[in-house]
């Protein structure tokens, strides 16, 4: 049997990604984000990490308000590129507080009133990725920024994947010492 490399199921799954109708993918979000509300990890959070999403992505942004009408304080990644890391900053508004930034991803706008999330405060993770494996190991855009973001969180912080069914596979390529699994993978 062929398992596919990195970044041949890389390039097929952002294929499917990108081809997928947008009523399609809004609606598929929609059921993850129904998933993602009953999750107990979900409900006893105060403060959740996002993230943005993009290039055809389980949407994020609805998730985001409706966090934030129920009263939960969230985040979204900044990436620092020349370290090659991210830090949470904390957002008060989706359509106000984002500007486009590296890779065409939307983060937080750099200003003067930013705050930095301390990581001990995260009390939940929503992780994107490319593809998800039945085992919670993902495989991401190949730039490294979540995995290394993950070995840095707290032991015990939930981190869930968001995924479409086409984004499951049984086999990934073999992790590698620096892959970090997910908690959990939601799919639609």
């Amino acid at each position: 049997m062929h398992i596919p490399t990195k970044q041949e199921l890389r390039q097929k799954v952002l294929t499917l990604l990108r081809k997928q109708k947008e009523e399609e993918r809004l609606a598929k979000s929609l059921v993850i984000w129904d998933k993602l509300l009953k999750k107990p990890e979900f409900k006893r959070a105060l403060t959740i990490l996002f993230y943005a999403a993009f290039d055809g992505e389980v949407d994020t942004f609805e998730m985001m308000r409706r966090a934030l009408q129920l009263g939960k304080r969230i985040g979204l990644p900044y990436i620092l590129r020349r370290e090659k890391r991210m830090i949470p900053i904390a957002v008060r508004s989706v359509e106000e507080d984002l500007e486009t930034g590296h890779y065409g991803v939307k983060q937080p706008k750099r200003t003067t009133h930013v705050r930095t999330l301390p990581l001990e405060e995260l009390d939940l993770v929503i992780v994107p990725g490319v593809a998800f494996d039945r085992h919670n190991h993902r495989l991401g855009r190949g730039q490294g920024y979540y995995d290394r973001f993950l070995q840095e969180l707290p032991r015990g912080t939930p981190t869930v994947g968001l995924a479409f069914d086409f984004q499951i596979v049984d086999h990934l390529p073999p992790p590698e010492e620096h892959d970090v699994p997910v908690s959990s993978v939601l799919v639609n």
